[in-house]
């Protein structure tokens, strides 16, 4: 009888430990979500300005990305069974300057329903899921960042033609590998902006 109890006694000792430790982890867990980390970061925006209509900045900027229709696409990337298979997707559906457009915003049109006149400002996302997985596997909050947004819009001096750079918001980071990347997309994404500025 003795040892039955004494097994006993351990067996409620063991359970109460483990009911208590999970609700001090669980305690735990609660105050770091209370308490959310913070980063700051510097942004380093670049606007081409451009003496061209609106129209013909927008339509050399489109001619240099490619255009697939994203419901096909997100189909066939779904049905890709290898990452070679992706890979081949995605080269297709790119433009000459290896980035896509994902989706357009026509910020324009709402401005100018407020304003009472035509408006022209179009916010593009853009990018490669190719090159968000470089930068994402080294730095996972990279995936905040891509794809990219470019601002294309109409103003008294002329269309500017913005982005922020990949590279400034995983600046903070310190990831060499992932930098390297932000740095050539910055690169490709500025080349377009100044050609179609042009």
């Amino acid at each position: 009888m003795p040892a039955t109890r004494s097994l006993e006694h351990n067996r409620r000792a063991m359970l109460q430990a483990t009911v208590l430790g999970a609700a001090a982890f669980a305690a735990g867990v609660g105050q770091s979500h209370a308490q959310p980390a913070t980063r700051a970061i510097a942004v380093e925006r670049v606007s081409v300005l451009s003496p061209k209509p609106f129209e013909a900045v927008v339509g050399a900027f489109e001619s240099s990305i490619g255009r697939p229709d994203i419901r096909h696409f997100t189909k066939e990337l779904s049905e890709a069974r290898t990452f070679e298979d992706l890979q081949k997707i995605v080269q297709r559906a790119v433009g000459k300057s290896g980035l896509m457009e994902f989706a357009r915003f026509d910020l324009g049109f709402v401005i100018g329903k407020e304003l009472g006149h035509q408006t022209n400002s179009t916010r593009f996302l853009v990018g490669n899921p190719l090159i968000m997985s470089e930068m994402a596997k080294h730095v996972p909050d990279a995936g905040s960042y891509a794809p990219v947004t470019i601002l294309i819009d109409q103003r008294a001096d002329g269309v500017h033609l913005s982005y922020d750079r990949m590279a400034s918001f995983l600046a903070p980071y310190g990831n060499a590998d992932a930098l390297k990347v932000a740095r050539d997309l910055d690169e490709k994404v500025e080349n377009i902006l100044r050609a179609a500025a042009g």
